[in-house]
């Protein structure tokens, strides 16, 4: 399997921030990737592929253009403001009874942003281009013919809507390598099947008036889990693209039978709308012992998970969301890709 990664998701040091001279603590760190490549060596698979450069274009399909300016930009307009390179954080947020976008940048942090554990550091901007340009990459070559591609994202972009960061995301790689597809291949039909442990609300936002783009999610309950605000059964798409959209929200603690069961439902949706290329938004803090996950999913349910998928027998774009267990999360992906490689050679 072709497997696209960039060494610039460094530049995103989440594992070196001070916040008031403390250190601020987060599960997605650079060490995520460095676990996977040294999983990726040690099952053979030593070689990777550079992403190529595919500009703005891509990315300001799916975003707002004031919203990618602002991510460009913030971080050395805190520098200039405070007079010290520091971390971005918001102290404020725009909430559900204001409408009005500021024009000074701290009112724009809260705005742009629905959460606080996600800054925005001096290379944040860079890490998460590229990370983008890996999706489109990974999409090139499915175009090209490859059955399924990798593309090892950092950062990850599921929670990224067109103009709202959080949740770890910052530029929605997912949404990016979709429309990417569709202007490479017009007239195409993608379905998006996202099985993170918590809900791609961003990923959803994008589509969600779509009825060329089939969004299927399984994720953790939202009324007791992250994002909290998006994600019920009962969101179902609007205007042209309501019956385009489905959640089905599983309950912490939730098994393999019940995962696999559930997902058999997402799959007979995906089939059913036929579409010509996945995306495939996968995040391994569905696997029990994660640090952020919530499910009861063994290893073992992990690999039917992968293999029921690749069943599908379509052309996938697979995308690295979640998984922070940094003792486990190496292994967890090469065994959910092996099902990929051996649906290849079949």
């Amino acid at each position: 399997m072709q497997i696209v990664y960039t060494d610039r998701h460094k530049l995103h040091n989440t594992d070196q921030v001070l916040l008031e001279g403390n250190p601020f603590i987060t599960d997605e760190v650079p060490q995520r990737v460095e676990v996977l490549l040294q999983a990726f060596s040690a099952a053979g698979w030593d070689s990777t592929l550079q992403p190529t450069d595919h500009g703005l274009g891509p990315i300001l399909d799916v975003h707002d253009s004031d919203y990618v300016d602002f991510l460009q930009t913030v971080y050395e307009k805190n520098k200039s403001y405070y007079q010290l390179a520091e971390p971005v954080f918001t102290w404020a947020f725009a909430t559900r009874y204001t409408g009005h976008k500021p024009k000074h940048f701290l009112g724009q942090l809260g705005y742009y942003a629905f959460g606080w554990g996600t800054p925005i550091l001096e290379g944040t901007w860079e890490a998460a281009y590229w990370s983008v340009q890996c999706a489109l990459t990974a999409a090139d070559h499915v175009l090209a013919g490859e059955p399924s591609v990798y593309a090892l994202c950092r950062p990850p972009g599921h929670h990224a809507a067109s103009d709202l960061y959080g949740g770890f995301c910052y530029v929605n790689n997912a949404a990016a390598a979709a429309r990417y597809v569709q202007t490479r291949q017009r007239g195409s039909r993608l379905a998006i099947l996202d099985i993170d442990f918590h809900h791609g609300n961003g990923t959803q936002s994008i589509f969600y008036t779509d009825p060329s783009v089939l969004y299927c999610s399984l994720h953790a309950d939202p009324d007791f889990e992250y994002p909290y605000y998006w994600g019920q059964a009962d969101e179902q798409g609007e205007g042209l693209g309501r019956g385009f959209n489905h959640n089905w929200p599983l309950p912490l603690g939730t098994n393999d039978k019940l995962y696999l069961d559930t997902l058999e439902q997402a799959l007979k949706t995906v089939r059913t709308f036929s579409p010509d290329v996945l995306v495939l938004s996968a995040g391994f803090d569905i696997v029990e012992g994660d640090t952020v996950g919530g499910f009861n999913i063994p290893q073992a349910g992990l690999s039917q998970i992968s293999e029921h998928i690749a069943q599908l027998k379509l052309p996938t774009i697979i995308l690295q969301e979640g998984g922070y267990n940094l003792e486990r999360l190496g292994q967890d992906v090469v065994l959910f890709l092996s099902h990929f490689i051996q649906s290849n050679r079949t």
